[in-house]
């Protein structure tokens, strides 16, 4: 069956794609602007870390409230929030001007690093609802069997915004002005917001009994507790990101420091990891349909466990963007097999609830990769030179994924094909 493209899935993905393309700029902006005002990696992992936190704090909530509203009216209110969170944080920037130069311990403007992050915090609360929203919506724009289509589609729109074209935009941007980045996200979530606005259909789920918070966030637990496949995809997901995000901050001061690169390298870099995700996501349905999901999740494991060991060993930007781009194709078609289950298996009235429950796991584990990329380049500088401290993340998160491919690819191979007799069944 051939995917049409409705006009509600256009507008869907169009509005994704904008709000992906401000988080692309922010990928840049925020972690960049962070080195702008201090040099100790504890400090710059700070600021990521404030956007990751709110996963942990916040998701089984907005599980329950997702899965109590309407789905398109809550895009709109938490889209609405980061634009006036980014539009403050750019006025906060501007009255800053000019910037005093970076010091290796504390930092150059404490009040501008304390606004910044609660303007993150914000933008990372919002996130948290937002997304949580939109991956259940999904399943009420598009048949069933259309899903990994779908999002294959949904997920290419969003990496080309996400990671090539936002990335190299913020980059552009923060090297010329500072404060400009934060405007423009500011108005790419207000074009996200007259998108969504024209959307039409029921996006409310189907109210099952009384409202009982605590009987609501057990039901997804419940659910969740009770398929082996969906926990075991959750901790596949929540260390893999953790590992990822050891890498994120390391890599930011590699960059900088080791390969020579200014803001706009590192972008490129970014960017054309993305190409490599785009590529996952339109080949991601048909990887699936040849090799099966558990076949396709345990290929993209080890394969991203090699991207991971091959980062450190990269000589210049080059080499390290075809890395990344190795390494975000995999990451696209994992997605696309995770997600697409889970769309698919759960039932929608309590599908945010369950999916709040595993992304509790699987994101809330980033902000502890983060505070440990610097723990680990802080403890390395006591006994090695700094440039070869900044690779050790690396080192580290290669060595995890290793373990981790090896622990999990029986048990992808026996949960899909036990999921897939089930289905059979039940056919």
């Amino acid at each position: 069956m051939t995917l049409s493209a409705p006009s509600p899935l256009r507008r869907f993905i169009l509005a994704s794609g904008m709000t992906n393309l401000a988080d692309g700029v922010a990928v840049v902006v925020w972690a960049w602007l962070a080195t702008l005002l201090t040099r100790d990696p504890m400090l710059v992992t700070l600021m990521p870390i404030t956007l990751r936190l709110p996963w942990f704090l916040f998701a089984l909530p907005a599980g329950v409230v997702t899965d109590r509203l309407d789905r398109r009216r809550l895009i709109l209110a938490m889209d609405l929030l980061r634009a006036c969170a980014f539009a403050l944080a750019a006025l906060t920037i501007w009255l800053a001007l000019p910037l005093s130069p970076a010091p290796d311990s504390g930092t150059a403007s404490p009040g501008l690093f304390a606004a910044l992050l609660g303007c993150a915090l914000l933008v990372g609360t919002a996130e948290v609802f937002r997304d949580s929203a939109a991956q259940t919506m999904l399943p009420a724009i598009v048949p069933h069997d259309q899903l990994e289509r779908a999002n294959g589609r949904l997920w290419s729109v969003e990496m080309v915004g996400n990671a090539l074209l936002g990335p190299a935009v913020g980059a552009f941007l923060i090297a010329s002005v500072f404060w400009l980045p934060f405007a423009l996200n500011a108005l790419c979530f207000l074009i996200a917001v007259g998108l969504m606005r024209s959307l039409q259909g029921r996006f409310t789920p189907r109210r099952a009994g009384a409202r009982n918070w605590r009987k609501e966030l057990g039901d997804g637990l419940a659910f969740l507790r009770g398929s082996a496949l969906l926990r075991l995809l959750a901790v596949i997901t929540g260390v893999w990101n953790l590992l990822h995000q050891m890498v994120v901050i390391a890599l930011v001061l590699h960059v900088q420091e080791n390969l020579g690169l200014g803001a706009s390298g590192y972008g490129l870099i970014l960017a054309a990891g993305a190409l490599g995700g785009v590529l996952g996501g339109f080949c991601a349905e048909r990887i699936v349909r040849r090799l099966g999901n558990g076949t396709s999740a345990q290929w993209m494991t080890l394969a991203s466990a090699l991207a991971f060991a091959a980062l450190p060993l990269a000589p210049n930007g080059w080499v390290l963007a075809a890395v990344l781009a190795a390494f975000e194709f995999c990451g696209l078609v994992w997605n696309t097999v995770s997600v697409s289950y889970r769309q698919r298996h759960v039932p929608d009235e309590i599908l945010g609830r369950v999916n709040a429950t595993y992304r509790l796991f699987a994101w809330g584990m980033m902000p502890i990769g983060l505070f440990l990329s610097g723990v680990v380049i802080r403890g390395a500088e006591a006994v090695m030179p700094r440039g070869l401290a900044l690779q050790m993340p690396f080192v580290v998160a290669a060595a995890g994924v290793i373990v981790l491919t090896a622990w999990a690819w029986r048990r992808l191979d026996a949960g899909f094909a036990g999921a897939d007799a089930t289905g059979a069944r039940s056919a």
